[in-house]
């Protein structure tokens, strides 16, 4: 009886059978599984529920329309970034805004708008701007009921979301009256004031809860100088009326009338 023993020749043809491939090779199938998941991506997860959030002076849909977001869009190849640059440019009232995705289909959407704090006039039109004189757009109707005038300022041309000019690009003028407003913000004393006249920038003066006239002068120390008025008028009597004038930024003096 004879027996088998393999030779040399048998060798390398069992080791090319073994490297001879059986199934797909790992790029193909890496290849297929990525086809996939984007797939399955871009059929599920589609927007379904879009939520505002924090607004008060556009509506919803305003809001929604800027982003240009709208349900069977899909939530993993919407461009966040590029929505909410979309906002800033067409609603100028909004300060800052956050797209929050929620799976498998909702988009909550959170803004902080800008308040409109003054207005100034423009031939027949009123135009808004925020504590940091940022241009708003054109007052709605009625909407100026609750801002302060500001009157004698010549403004340059007016371009919405971007800080309000002078005709001749007084750059200290305008930061006069931010520093102004901001006082009046900050101290929550926005609703009292009536008038700013910005006639003469050393002399500006300021009408306050219908009972004084409030002369406020150059740019100088403007938060020390509200201080020195606040203080004066917790110290006057309710029926009081007149004049506070606090110029030189050192002295405060009340003259009634």
């Amino acid at each position: 009886m004879s027996t088998y023993q393999p030779g040399e020749g048998d060798s390398v043809k069992y080791m090319e059978a073994k490297k001879r491939p059986g199934g797909l090779s790992g790029p193909l199938t890496f290849a297929i599984i990525v086809v996939a998941v984007i797939f399955v991506m871009s059929v599920s997860f589609r927007v379904e529920n879009i939520q505002v959030v924090g607004n008060s002076h556009y509506t919803a849909e305003e809001i929604i329309n800027a982003i240009d977001i709208e349900e069977g869009d899909n939530l993993f190849f919407f461009d966040r970034f590029a929505a909410i640059t979309r906002v800033f440019a067409k609603l100028p009232y909004i300060e800052e805004v956050s797209l929050e995705r929620a799976l498998p289909d909702r988009v909550t959407i959170r803004v902080t708008e800008n308040n409109a704090v003054a207005y100034v006039k423009i031939g027949l039109e009123l135009w808004t701007f925020d504590e940091k004189c940022k241009v708003l757009g054109r007052a709605a109707e009625g909407e100026e009921e609750g801002l302060i005038p500001i009157v004698g300022l010549n403004p340059g041309t007016i371009f919405i979301n971007e800080p309000l000019q002078t005709a001749d690009n007084d750059q200290r003028t305008i930061d006069y009256l931010r520093a102004i407003l901001y006082q009046c913000v900050e101290r929550g004393i926005s609703f009292q004031v009536s008038k700013i006249d910005f006639s003469n920038t050393n002399n500006v003066i300021l009408y306050y809860g219908g009972k004084y006239i409030v002369r406020l002068g150059d740019p100088y120390a403007t938060e020390h100088k509200f201080s020195m008025v606040l203080s004066a008028i917790s110290q006057l009597k309710e029926g009081d009326i007149g004049i506070i004038d606090v110029t030189d930024a050192s002295t405060v003096h009340f003259t009634p009338y």
